[in-house]
This record gives C-alpha cells, sequence and structure tokens, in this order.
C-alpha cells in the first residue's frame, strides 16, 4: 500500500474498475427491492457548476447506501437539451444548435464521471434526439384527438423584426433583448395542454406527498382554489354604442368578495375588452393609451409589480345589488386572457383598488367595519381587507352581516336576479406549449385547407427536427424550409403544411422520469415491465426553484400518462429533497458611470484580521482594491463561480463531494470555503494514514472482532460501543433524517476515539480492523474513490458488493459509563460509574471527586442536578 494519498491515481483506478465490471448498471429484479433515486436532469450549458456537484452527490450518497442495504437500485442520467440557450449560443457562433449541444454534452459527461457517481450510463438519454421525442409527440397526438390538447389565441409578447415570440425575461424595458425593438402583445394561434381539467387533482394529491412543506404551500397557491362569485354588471343603454352583438348586455367579474359588492365605485378593463376597443374608437388618447398596455408584458407577476395606469372610457355598468352607474376604466393590470377580462373595483377593501383610486381621485366607499379601527380613506390599513372579523356597513339590508353570511344572502339575491352565481375558481391556467423558435420538439400536427388541424399518424412519427441548422434569429427556420413543412394530408391525400412551433421544453422534463425505466425500448413509451417494476421514483433531488412548473407538469404528465394506461401510478416522485443554494463571496470594481466589473474569488487576494474576517481584498493582477461584496448564490453574473474541475485537479473528487456533503445540511444554502475545503482534505489524508499504519503493521493479517463483549478492555468496549452506536447514527442520518454533515462528524468523533484507544495485542487489532473496515463502509458513499481503495487495502475484493454494517446490540450495553462533573455549570471533572448506579450514587461520586472537592472549596451545595447518563451539575 503507497504511503501517501493521491486521489489523482486512485480515483481514475476505481472509477475504471466500477466500469469495467457495469457495477451500477441495473435491470428488473424480483427478488430484490428497488429503489429508484432520481436527481433533476442538468442543461448541457457547457460546464458543470457547484450547484450541479452538490445535486449529484446528495443523489448518489442515497443511492450508494441503499444500494449497499440489499437494494437494487436505479441512478441514471440524461440531458435536458432543448431549449433557449442553445438557440441563441448558435445564433452567437454561428452554429448549429444540435452541435453546440451535443459537444457539450460530451465534455459534461466526462466531468459528471470524473466525480466518480454511481450513474447506470447505459440508460442515458438527451431530450433533443427522436428515439425520445417521438413518444411525447404520439402523446400529444392521442390527447390532442381527445381534447385535452386544443389550439386557441394566445397573448403573447411579439418582436416584430426578429418575427418571433419572446418570453417575458426576453422583454427589457419594453424592447426585445436581441433586435431592441418595441415589442408588441398580439393573439396568435397557440397549443394548449388543459392542465386545468386537472386541477383540483393536482391539489388534493398534494396531501399525500412526502414533500417539503414549502413546495406543497407553493404548489397549492399557484394553483390557487378560490370560492367565490360571477358577477354581471349590466351595460348602462346609454353605453352600448359600438359594442358587437354577444357583448352589448353585461361585463362579467369574478369576485371571492362579494360581500363587498355595495363598495364598487368603478369597474377596469383590459385593453382588448370590447368595450374598451368600442369606446376607443373616437377617442385617439384612449386608442394611444390601450397600444401602450398591449405593448406591455402578458405576465401576471409583472401585473403584480407594474405601475398600475387606466383612462377611463366614459362607459358605464350597473352595479347589480344597488342600481348604481358605475364608470368602466381601462387599466393596464387587467388580462385579457384571464378570467373575463374585467375585475370590480372596490378601493376600500382592495390595497390595488385603493392606490389606483387615490392616483385617478376615484370615490372610496367603506362596506366593511371592525369594531374598535377608524377608517381613514386617505391611507391604507390592513385590516380594510379583512373579512374574518368584518361586519357590512352602507350595505342596505345586508348590514351587520359577517363575511359568509354575506356571501350567502348577497349569492341568493344576484341568483334570483339572474345577474351572478357562486362559482369555485382556479388561479391554475392552461399550459401554452407553443414556441415559435427552432431548437424544440416539433409538434406534430399538419395544417389541411379541407381537413382542417390533423395529427400526425402513428406509424408517421417522429416528426424529425432538422439539426443541421444555424438559426439567425429572426422567426423560426422552420418556417423558411419548404422541405420542412411542404407535405400531404393524411385524410385526404392534398397538399397541406407541416406546423412549425416547436414544444415548451417543460414537456420533454415532464416524463423523462419515465422514459429512464426503459430508454432503448422502441415500441413503448415506457415498457409495461419496466414502468410495473420501477413506479414512482422514490427519491428525487433538486433546487427550489423548481416546485411550481417543473414538478407541477411532471405530475399532470403522469396524471395523463396514467389515463393513457402507460403507468400505474398517479405521482410521479415519492420523496423529494430540495437543497440549498451554493454560495460564494463576490468581489468587484465600480467605474465612474456606476458599472460594476465581477472579479472571481481566484482572482482576489483578501486580508483578514485576526479573527478571520475579511477586512480588504486586491486583485492579484495588479494589487489594487477591489470592494467586497456580499455573499451571494453563485452565478455567471457575479463572477463568483468556482469550476469544479479545478477542485478535482487539485484535491480530487473525493474531497469536492466530502466538502459539499460536510459544510451544511442538504436543505440549506452552503457557503463555499477555500479553508473547508482543504480541511476535508486534510481529513481523507487522514484517513489514508490510519489505515496504512494498521496495515504496515501487519493489521492486514488480523480477522476483525467476533467475540464476547466480556473478552475486552474497558477501553475497548467504550470503542465498540462508540463504533456501534455511530453506525445505528450513520444509518439513521443517511436513511431518515437525510442530514449528511453530521454522518460525517460522527465518524470522525469515532476516529478521535479510535485514535485514542490502546488497539494493541491480538483483541485491540481485532476491535482496530472492526473499526476501520466499518469507518470505510460508513463513509462510502460520501467519498467511493477512497473508500473502495482502503477496502481492497483491508480486506480485498470488491467494496461496491459489500453490505452496509450491521450494529452489535451486545455492543452497546454498558455496564459502566462516564459522566461529566460540573461545579456552578463548569465542568471540573469526570466519574466512571455503573451504568445502572441510582442517582444517590452517581451525586455521591461526583461530590467525591477531587475536581468537584476543589472547586467548592469546602462549601456545602445548594443543589445537585443529575442529567442521567450524562452529567452532574454542583451547584454552590
Amino acid at each position: 500500500m503507497q504511503e501517501l494519498y493521491q486521489p489523482s491515481a486512485i480515483e481514475p483506478a476505481a472509477q475504471r474498475k466500477w466500469a469495467a465490471e457495469r457495477a451500477f448498471n441495473v435491470s428488473e429484479d424480483a427478488s430484490k427491492p428497488k429503489f429508484y433515486c432520481l436527481s433533476m436532469f442538468p442543461y448541457p450549458s457547457g460546464k458543470l457548476h457547484m450547484g450541479h456537484v452538490r445535486n449529484y452527490t446528495i443523489g448518489d450518497v442515497r443511492s450508494r447506501f441503499k444500494k449497499m442495504q440489499g437494494f437494487n437500485v436505479l441512478q441514471p442520467m440524461g440531458w435536458d437539451a432543448f431549449g433557449m440557450p442553445a438557440e441563441n449560443a448558435a445564433i452567437n457562433h454561428q452554429v448549429a444548435p444540435s452541435k453546440w449541444t451535443y459537444e457539450n454534452i460530451a465534455y459534461m459527461r466526462k466531468q459528471l464521471q470524473s466525480l466518480g457517481f454511481a450513474l447506470d450510463w447505459e440508460r442515458e438519454i438527451a431530450t433533443c434526439r427522436p428515439e425520445y421525442y417521438r413518444w411525447e409527440q404520439l402523446l400529444f397526438t392521442k390527447l390532442f384527438e381527445k381534447g385535452i390538447v386544443y389550439k386557441k389565441l394566445g397573448t403573447v409578447n411579439w418582436d416584430p423584426i426578429d418575427q418571433t415570440v419572446l418570453a417575458n425575461e426576453q422583454v427589457i424595458d419594453g424592447r426585445g433583448w436581441r433586435s431592441g425593438a418595441l415589442v408588441e402583445k398580439r393573439e396568435i394561434p397557440m397549443y394548449y395542454f388543459k392542465i386545468t381539467d386537472y386541477a383540483e387533482q393536482l391539489l388534493a394529491d398534494l396531501d399525500g406527498l412526502d414533500w417539503p412543506e414549502q413546495v406543497k404551500t407553493m404548489q397549492r397557491n399557484w394553483i390557487g382554489k378560490s370560492r367565490g362569485m360571477t358577477v354581471r354588471f349590466q351595460v348602462a343603454a346609454d353605453s352600448r354604442e359600438g359594442l358587437p352583438e354577444n357583448h352589448c348586455e353585461f361585463v362579467q367579474v369574478y369576485t371571492t368578495r362579494p360581500d363587498t359588492l355595495m363598495g364598487a365605485t368603478y369597474v377596469a378593463v383590459a385593453a382588448e375588452h370590447p368595450l374598451a376597443a368600442a369606446a376607443a374608437e373616437r377617442e385617439p388618447g384612449l386608442q394611444k393609451f390601450i397600444a401602450e398596455c398591449k405593448a406591455g408584458s402578458v405576465a401576471e407577476a409583472d401585473m403584480a409589480t407594474m405601475e398600475k395606469k387606466g383612462m377611463p372610457t366614459g362607459r358605464f355598468v350597473i352595479n347589480p345589488l344597488n342600481g348604481e352607474r358605475l364608470e368602466v376604466w381601462v387599466a393596464n393590470y387587467v388580462l385579457w386572457g384571464y378570467g373575463d377580462g374585467a375585475v370590480m373595483a372596490v378601493p376600500a377593501h382592495d390595497e390595488r383598488d385603493f392606490a389606483f383610486a387615490k392616483q385617478y381621485h376615484l370615490p372610496i366607499k367603506q362596506v366593511i367595519s371592525v369594531d374598535g379601527q377608524p377608517f381613514d380613506a386617505a391611507q391604507w390599513q390592513d385590516w380594510y381587507a379583512d373579512k374574518e372579523n368584518g361586519v357590512l356597513v352602507n350595505s342596505n339590508e345586508f348590514n351587520g352581516l359577517s363575511f359568509q353570511t354575506a356571501f350567502d344572502a348577497i349569492a341568493a339575491k344576484l341568483q334570483a336576479a339572474s345577474a351572478g352565481e357562486p362559482k369555485t375558481q382556479y388561479r391554475l391556467r392552461d399550459w401554452g406549449i407553443s414556441r415559435q423558435r427552432y431548437w424544440g420538439c416539433p409538434v406534430p400536427i399538419i395544417h389541411c385547407d379541407t381537413c382542417g388541424d390533423v395529427p400526425v399518424p402513428e406509424q408517421d412519427l417522429p416528426v424529425v427536427l432538422p439539426e443541421n441548422v444555424v438559426p439567425d434569429g429572426a422567426g423560426s427556420p422552420l418556417a423558411k424550409m419548404p422541405e420542412f413543412y411542404e407535405t400531404k394530408c393524411p385524410k385526404c391525400g392534398g397538399a397541406a403544411k407541416r406546423e412549425t412551433d416547436t414544444m415548451d421544453t417543460f414537456v420533454e422534463s415532464s416524463w423523462y422520469q419515465f422514459r429512464y425505466m426503459s430508454p432503448r425500448d422502441d415500441a413503448h413509451m415506457v415498457a409495461p415491465e419496466a414502468a410495473a417494476y420501477w413506479g414512482q421514483a422514490d427519491q428525487y433531488i433538486g433546487g427550489i426553484e423548481h416546485a411550481i412548473l417543473h414538478l407541477l407538469y411532471a405530475r399532470f404528465f403522469t396524471k395523463l400518462m396514467n389515463d393513457e394506461g402507460i403507468v400505474s401510478m398517479r405521482e410521479p416522485f415519492k420523496q423529494l429533497l430540495t437543497q440549498g443554494m451554493v454560495l460564494a463571496a463576490t468581489y468587484y470594481r465600480e467605474s465612474a458611470d456606476g458599472k460594476k466589473t465581477w472579479f472571481n474569488p481566484a482572482e482576489v487576494r483578501v486580508q483578514t484580521d485576526d479573527k478571520g474576517r475579511p477586512v480588504s481584498a486586491v486583485l492579484e493582477a495588479d494589487g489594487q482594491l477591489v470592494v467586497i461584496g456580499g455573499v451571494e448564490k453563485m452565478s455567471k453574473s457575479k463572477n463568483n463561480g468556482v469550476d469544479p474541475q479545478q477542485i478535482i485537479d487539485a484535491y480530487g473528487a473525493d474531497t469536492a463531494r466530502l466538502f459539499m456533503m460536510f459544510a451544511s445540511p442538504p436543505e440549506q444554502s452552503l457557503e463555499w470555503s477555500d479553508a473547508g475545503v482543504e480541511g476535508a482534505h486534510r481529513f481523507l489524508r487522514r484517513l489514508w494514514r490510519t489505515v496504512y499504519e494498521f496495515v504496515q503493521n501487519g493489521g492486514s493479517g488480523v480477522s476483525k472482532f467476533s467475540g464476547s463483549q466480556e473478552t475486552l478492555s474497558g477501553s475497548l468496549k467504550d470503542l465498540r460501543f462508540k463504533l456501534h452506536s455511530t453506525i445505528a447514527k450513520v444509518t439513521d442520518d443517511y436513511d431518515r433524517r437525510q442530514q449528511f454533515n453530521t454522518a460525517i462528524a460522527a465518524v470522525m468523533e469515532l476516529l478521535n476515539q479510535y485514535d485514542k484507544t490502546d488497539t494493541s495485542g491480538e483483541l485491540g487489532q481485532a476491535v482496530a480492523r472492526e473499526v476501520l473496515e466499518a469507518v470505510v463502509l460508513l463513509l462510502s458513499p460520501i467519498v467511493p474513490h477512497i473508500c473502495e481503495t482502503l477496502w481492497g487495502e483491508l480486506a480485498g475484493g470488491n467494496l461496491w458488493q459489500q453490505s452496509w454494517p450491521a450494529v452489535d446490540n451486545a455492543a452497546l450495553v454498558q455496564t459502566e459509563i462516564e459522566i461529566r462533573v460540573q461545579v456552578n455549570g463548569k465542568l471540573r471533572d469526570k466519574i466512571q460509574i455503573a451504568a445502572d448506579a441510582d442517582e444517590a450514587a452517581v451525586k455521591a461520586a461526583a461530590l467525591a471527586t477531587a475536581g468537584a472537592q476543589k472547586f467548592m472549596e469546602g462549601k456545602e451545595p445548594k443543589k445537585i442536578v443529575v442529567v442521567p447518563k450524562r452529567l452532574v451539575n454542583i451547584v454552590v
């Protein structure tokens, strides 16, 4: 055995061994319990970052641990390979997105392999490959025929120069990120998944999931179930001019607060509302404002933060409860695609309406009162929106009613007048999946002038995306390729046009967990026997930033696939772990114009005080000062990322893995620390040296202890007690608690006690071997390379084929224990006493110690506090 720990030699050797023996390749095996461990697959951006390393190390620890427990473990890997970043990079570098993507996949695969993850690489998938996306095309066509996928006009951000739809983040100050053109709101035909049909299922099934409560709350809020009322405001007779026949009578709104209906002082409509269009026909100012509204964002999140603007239409509607005329305003915060494109405004009891009314000097009418709370229309107070404690005022026959009583009474009156009815509504909207971009899965629809929209027949799938295309950013290349879109109608055989939209990339990531089960099956989306065996992913690991959309869509797709008979489960992921972010220090300089230049921590030399706190920093290149910014998430924008490859090259993959698992619990943020990395490396050197010294001193020829506790000395009994209590703790930490930092700390404590214990002699060496073998096994899920090598030196054979160490309960039976003795809360001595000693005996032994006698200074104790089996505190 070599004396020095050399990760650059042992890690590649271990990886070659695992690959040659197909150590982590699995198939269905009914003789074993299964464990399917899945980490969110990466986008092939070019390089792994530390967030990837942390995410996949957590999954690898769980996978290796469960394999040692006897489970048949599936841990696959693939690539979320379609999407805008590849297309944008291709435009910038004038290459095909496929070339950029496949080169990045090849590089990142090598990085993952260099970290020693126990992945079944024979199941690797890339979502941009036709053999993958053909199945979602097939499912799409079946759902289209059932009406679960449908087409309608959708409002989008449209770049008139690039001739493409822009995502909200691509709109900067109202202009396209690339062209700089003023962005327009435009209605275009789009395909939608009818996810709203599943809203109640998606909501109800959250209760049965073993997921973080924070994630379930985020999904509940996104689905947004609410009980309210549809209310119809009749358009005043003198306000109907110019309205189309089917919109001339009512403006309909949905409200969760019908109890405040008497407090409505105006109605706000979206710019696209027919009443707004009719009012604008003779009002140039209103026309201009409507155009401005249409140019704004279509994102609901932006609506919440944008400046609220409005303009009166001069048209009026009638309040169905009291007959009051309410002026109709066009407001930029009302979206046409949400609900009915109109809201009733109650400024006295809605903070947004209050701000709008104050801005435009509109009436504010109190209709809710709370005892002891004076109403002041000059300033908003939180109690104005309180529906739990308020009662109605200024509401005629409804005065004095509480929220629920008022809701029911007003509902009855509106229903009797055919002016409204109760309604349960969801914030969730149908999922628009059409993208007017190139690098995505083609929508499998053919447009025929005779037959309409026709799904591509199954035998003609997949509709293959041509890969050797270099986009220029001006619209979708597919729309300019007759060789792609010109085709024949599958029904009538006439000339037809293939759809040139591609799908939202969330579609690919919504079902990939199932394709891993049978990635090479060319007859099924998921092979039935594989789906039946692997079922749900038992453990899913990924960032909290995916808590809503990705996880919601994956749950939705599972229900769709279940309804189609493809899988038997209704939920995709049994247990969810959301790992925290990786943080690092930031450094920058600011120019006279306020622009900041960010420097990577590796380029900076930091000066610290005597307590190790940073006080100043200079750039290595020029020796000049830089500003010490805050500790923030590693990102390209702040240039504070650490390249995993640098850590692997300098310290080895095991050091990176150990630091990631030891620095913080997995669900909390982790602050990068060079000192922490060095500390992790020192511990691995110590582990290596400990085993090396044991082997060099003849330990390899010794059998591990298997005799009776009674044959051992007191210190060896204590060491075995520490060993088996550590096995029990680490097992619990890996499995139930999933707190890997405390597992590592427990093994470190075990090694500390090992170092302090005399293990000479035959029995001592046998216990030493037992301890060291267990240490190697306990640490192997986290640092597998060094442990695989050390196991070969200690015991021979393959560690990856070993079982998890078992607890010897006999070793946990203590006849004598150590108890600390404190005087006035400070440690002054220790006693060894029988484990079953009563409290009186413990007190007497503590009082008799030299340390207690010295620091009591002859005084009588005021009281003696005994913490069983731990400590005695003598108070004088």
